[in-house]
C-alpha cells in the first residue's frame, strides 16, 4: 500500500478499516431511530445478486447510495439503508449443478462473502434488516402476494407459444430477450407453445403511462422514454373482417384504419392458431413446413426489415369491411402473434414492410393517400405519411389525417364492423419459469376441482431438498420428478392432486423487497402497513439503467396492485432515482476474454477502501462510465494521506472560536463547505471531492504560510473537511475526527453549515470595457462606490489608450463585475 514519505505521519488504511468496521457494528451505528423526531428517508440501492464476491461496477453503484445516506443523515434526517440478497435466480442454480452442490450451499456461501466485503467498503447499512429472497420466510409472502394477484384476476394460466431459452432451458419473459437473445446468457430465442402463468401487467398499462408525471424531473429521462416505449401505446381502430368459410369475423387492429381502401391482402402470424385454422387442405403440407422454419427464428430477425419477406398463401380470403373487396390471407412471419390479433390488413403504398411483401409476391399497391413522391409500386418506397386522400370513396377530399381516422371509425362503428381503440405493445409479464432455484408456484392441479390455491395457513410451500443431477435441466421443472413433493390432496376435495412444478421468475421476488425491509420480522403480512406509511415511498433508488424496464416497471406495476389492494397509500414506489454508469477498463467492458478485468478486492488490498471509493466518486459525473485504465487510486490515496496529515497537526485547543482566526482561511472553508452542499443536493458528487481537494490545499498553504497550526481556522478547516470527506471516505474520516479530539464517530455529528457572511468575497474583479472590447481588469472591493469604480475605469492606461482623446459619451456601470463605457465618434 503506497505510504507517506519517512518522517511524516501516515494513514493505515488496513488498521482504520479494521478498528471503524467493528465500532459500527458494535454500535450499530447506522440503524435508524425511527422515533419521529427526525424526518424519515429511505435510500434503496440496487439489490445485489450472490454470483460470487463484489466486483468494480459493485463498487461504483453502492458507493453512490452510501453518499446520499451518509449525507442525509448528517442533514439530520433519520435515514433508512437497508441490504439483502436477491438470492433465487437461474446463476446459482447453473453454478451448483456444474459443481454438484445444492444451490442454496452456493447461494449462502456467496452471500457471506459479499456481505463481508460489504462491511470492509465501509457502508452505511442498516444490518437488522437483513433479508434474502430465498429464505422461506420471505418467500412465504411472495406466494401470499401471488395468490391476492390471483383473487384479483391479475395471475392466469394460459397456452401460448413462449419465448425459450435453449440453453436455461426455461422460458423467458418478452423484457428478458434482448435482440432476440436470452439477456442472462445470450443464446439466441426459440418459440415454444407451453401452458404458463402470466401477471396482467397489460391491466395496468395506461396508469403507468399516467404515473410517469409523478416522476418527470426526479427519474432520468430516458428511463421514462424507454419506459413508455416498451409499454407502446397505440391509437387507432380494431376492424372486424369476414373469413370465407369461418362464421366469426376476424378483428385487426391499426393506427390507420383511414387506409382500408387501400388493403390488398391481408396477413396472419404463421405461428398464431388462426393460420393453422384458416388454412385450406391444399396448402396445409406447405404451411406446416413453413410453420417448422419460422419457429427457429427469433423475433428480432422476423421484424428486420433488411431481410427478405418470406409466406405462404392460405388459400382464403377475407373481406374488406368498407368495399366489399376479396382480400387474399396469407401468412407471413414479419407479424408476430403476441401483438394485436396477430392479424394485419397490409396497405402495401403505404407501409414499407407491406410494400416489401407485396412486391415480392406480385400483390396489388394501390395508392390511397397522394403525397407528391413517386408511385410506391415503382419506386419500392412505401408513402406513409400524410397527404390528399384518393382511392378512398368517402374519404376523398377531406383535409387531413385526424378527419379522415374520425370519418372512418364514425362509419364503421356506424356499420358495427369496429370501433375506435387503443392498444399497447406491452404484453402480460410471463413468470413461470421451469427450473428448480426459485419460489414455487403456490396452485394445485386438482382433476376434479382444476385450479386450487394453496391455503394461507399452509404457506409457505417450500422447496424440496433435491440434489445433484435431479436439478439438471430437462427442458421441465425439476420439480415434477419430485414425487413426495408433487403429489398432494386438493384442498377442496381431498382427492389426488399435483402441486404446479414450475417456480416463478425471480423478478416477482424483486419488485416488493423494498416493501419488506420496512418490517422484515414481521408475520401478520408482507410488510406492516403503518411501516411502509412511516418509511415510503423510497426517497432515493440508485441502480443501474439496465433496470429500466425490468425491475423498475415491474416495481410500479406491484405497487399499484398493492394500492388496489388497500395495502399503501401511494402508487409510485421510488421518488427519485439515480443511475450509475458502469466501470470498463481499457474502453471496454471488463471481460475475462479481453484479459481486462480489475479485481476490487485487489484494488482495496493495494490502496485502501477510502481510495477505491474517491477514485470512482472523482473520475465522473455517476450517470457516466468509468475507465479505470483512465484514473488513478495511488493519486488519490496521496490526497487522502494529506488530509490525513492536516489533522495531526491542529494544534488549537478543542471549541476555540475560529472567529479569531484566519479570515481568509476561513472563507475558503465556507466557500467549499456551500460548494460541496450544492454538488451533493444536485448529484454532482464528483465536484464535492474536487471542492475537498480545494480546501486540503488552502489549508496547508495557510499553514505552511505562516498561519501556523494553532490557529482556530485551521481547526475549522479541517473539522469541516472531516464531516465533507466522510460522505466519500468513511475510514480516514473517521480518523481525522478522532484526532481532532471529538468522539465517535463522525457520522453521528452534523453537516457545516455555510456562514453567508463568509461567503461575500472582499474583492472582486472588474471587468472594463469600451465599444464592447475588454480594455482593463481591475481588481476592487466589493463596497466600492459607483462614482469611485468609474474614475478607476477612466484612469486606466488601458482605457486611456482605447478613448484615444475621445470624449466619453455614456458609461453603464454593472458593479461589481462590469463598467461599460461608450466614447464619442
Amino acid at each position: 500500500m503506497t505510504s507517506e514519505p519517512e518522517g511524516r505521519a501516515s494513514y493505515d488504511a488496513a488498521a482504520a478499516q479494521q478498528r471503524w468496521q467493528e465500532f459500527w457494528a458494535k454500535d450499530d451505528t447506522f440503524a435508524p431511530r425511527d422515533d419521529g423526531r427526525r424526518e424519515r428517508r429511505y435510500v434503496l440501492d440496487m439489490f445485489p445478486y450472490p454470483s460470487g464476491d463484489l466486483h468494480m461496477g459493485h463498487a461504483e453503484a453502492f458507493v453512490m447510495g452510501d453518499i446520499i445516506a451518509r449525507y442525509w443523515r448528517l442533514k439530520g434526517y433519520d435515514v433508512m439503508h437497508p441490504i439483502g440478497w436477491d438470492s433465487f435466480g437461474l446463476p446459482a442454480e447453473n453454478a451448483a449443478i456444474a459443481r454438484n452442490a445444492h444451490p442454496a450451499e452456493w447461494t449462502y456461501a456467496n452471500i457471506e462473502t459479499q456481505a463481508r466485503s460489504f462491511r470492509r467498503y465501509g457502508l452505511s447499512l442498516d444490518w437488522t434488516r437483513r433479508l434474502h429472497t430465498s429464505d422461506p420466510e420471505y418467500y412465504r409472502w411472495t406466494q401470499w402476494l401471488f395468490l391476492r394477484f390471483y383473487e384479483k384476476g391479475l395471475a392466469y394460466r394460459r397456452a401460448s407459444y413462449v419465448n425459450w431459452c435453449p440453453v436455461d432451458q426455461t422460458v423467458l419473459a418478452n423484457e428478458q430477450v434482448v435482440q432476440g437473445a436470452c439477456e442472462r446468457c445470450g443464446a439466441t430465442v426459440t418459440k415454444r407453445k407451453l401452458t404458463q402463468w402470466y401477471f396482467k401487467i397489460t391491466d395496468y398499462a395506461q396508469r403507468l403511462l399516467d404515473d410517469m408525471s409523478q416522476l418527470e424531473g426526479k427519474w432520468p429521462d430516458r428511463v421514462l422514454a424507454m419506459q413508455r416505449n416498451w409499454i407502446g401505446r397505440s391509437d387507432g381502430a380494431y376492424v372486424d373482417f369476414r373469413i370465407e368459410g369461418r362464421d366469426e369475423p376476424v378483428t385487426v387492429f391499426t393506427t390507420r384504419p383511414d387506409t382500408l381502401f387501400g388493403a390488398t391482402f391481408f396477413v396472419v402470424a404463421p405461428d398464431a392458431e388462426l393460420a393453422s385454422e384458416l388454412v385450406d387442405d391444399e396448402h396445409r403440407e406447405e404451411f406446416e413446413a413453413y410453420l417448422a422454419r419460422v419457429k427457429q427464428t427469433s423475433e428480432i430477425e422476423r421484424q428486420s426489415t433488411e431481410r427478405e419477406k418470406t409466406g405462404v398463401f392460405l388459400g382464403r380470403y377475407a373481406t374488406n369491411p368498407v368495399n366489399g373487396e376479396r382480400l387474399p390471407v396469407w401468412a407471413a412471419d414479419y407479424v408476430l402473434s403476441e401483438y394485436g390479433t396477430g392479424a394485419i390488413m397490409a396497405v402495401p403504398a403505404h407501409d414499407q414492410r407491406d410494400l416489401d411483401f407485396a412486391l415480392t409476391f406480385g400483390l396489388p399497391v394501390r395508392v390511397v393517400i397522394e403525397t407528391g413522391l413517386p408511385d410506391p409500386g415503382s419506386s419500392g418506397a412505401a408513402t406513409p405519411g400524410d397527404g390528399t386522400y384518393v382511392n378512398s370513396g368517402p374519404l376523398d377530399g377531406l383535409p387531413d389525417t385526424s378527419a379522415g381516422i374520425a370519418a372512418i371509425c364514425a362509419q364503421l362503428e356506424a356499420d358495427g364492423l369496429g370501433r375506435a381503440a387503443v392498444t399497447y405493445r406491452l404484453r402480460d409479464w410471463l413468470l413461470s419459469r421451469q427450473r428448480f432455484w426459485g419460489c414455487p408456484i403456490p396452485i394445485i392441479h386438482c382433476p376434479a376441482c382444476g385450479e386450487v390455491p394453496v391455503p394461507d395457513e399452509q404457506l409457505p410451500v417450500e422447496l424440496p431438498d433435491l440434489r445433484g443431477a435431479a436439478l439438471a435441466p430437462k427442458g421441465v421443472s425439476p420439480l415434477a420428478a419430485a414425487e413426495d413433493w408433487v403429489n398432494v390432496a386438493c384442498p377442496h376435495c381431498g382427492g389426488p392432486a399435483k402441486r404446479d412444478a414450475d417456480t416463478m421468475d425471480t423478478f416477482v421476488d424483486s419488485s416488493w423487497y423494498f416493501f419488506r425491509y420496512c418490517s422484515p420480522g414481521y408475520t401478520e403480512g408482507p410488510f406492516d402497513p403503518a411501516d411502509v406509511a412511516r418509511w415510503m415511498p423510497v426517497a432515493q433508488y440508485v441502480g443501474g439503467v439496465e433496470h429500466a424496464i425490468l425491475h423498475l416497471l415491474y416495481s410500479r406495476f406491484f405497487t399499484k396492485v398493492l394500492h388496489d389492494l388497500g395495502m399503501v397509500d401511494f402508487t409510485e414506489p421510488f421518488s427519485r432515482l439515480l443511475n450509475q454508469g458502469q466501470v470498463i477498463n481499457q474502453g471496454k467492458a471488463m471481460s475475462k476474454s479481453l484479459n481486462n478485468g480489475v479485481d476490487l478486492g485487489e484494488q482495496i488490498d493495494r490502496f485502501g477502501v477510502d481510495a477505491v471509493r474517491t477514485t470512482v466518486v472523482f473520475a465522473g459525473p455517476p450517470e457516466d462510465d468509468i475507465d479505470w485504465a483512465d484514473v488513478s487510486p495511488a493519486s488519490t490515496l496521496r490526497f487522502l494521506q494529506r488530509a490525513y496529515r492536516l489533522a495531526t497537526e491542529v494544534t488549537s485547543a478543542f471549541g476555540a472560536d475560529p472567529a479569531t482566526g484566519d479570515l481568509a482561511l476561513r472563507r475558503q472553508t465556507h466557500k467549499t463547505i456551500h460548494g460541496v452542499t450544492e454538488a451533493l443536493e444536485s448529484g454532482r458528487f464528483n465536484v464535492e471531492v474536487a471542492r475537498d481537494m480545494e480546501l486540503v490545499n488552502a489549508t496547508r498553504k495557510a499553514i505552511d504560510s505562516g498561519c501556523g497550526p494553532a490557529d482556530p481556522a485551521v481547526r475549522e478547516a479541517v473539522e469541516a473537511l472531516a464531516v465533507m470527506l466522510s460522505v466519500v471516505a468513511p475510514y480516514v474520516a473517521e480518523e481525522m475526527w478522532a484526532l481532532l479530539g471529538h468522539a465517535p464517530s463522525v457520522a453521528n455529528s452534523t453537516w457545516p453549515e455555510a456562514d453567508p457572511a463568509l461567503l461575500v468575497s472582499e474583492s472582486t474583479t472588474m471587468v472594463v470595457q469600451v465599444q464592447g472590447k475588454v480594455r482593463a481588469k481591475i481588481e476592487i472591493p466589493t463596497t466600492l462606490s459607483e462614482d469611485d469604480a468609474v474614475a478607476l475605469a477612466l484612469a486606466d492606461p488601458g482605457v486611456v489608450r482605447a478613448l484615444d482623446g475621445r470624449a466619453v459619451r455614456q458609461v453603464i456601470a454593472r458593479l461589481p463585475k462590469l463598467v461599460s463605457i461608450v466614447p464619442e465618434k
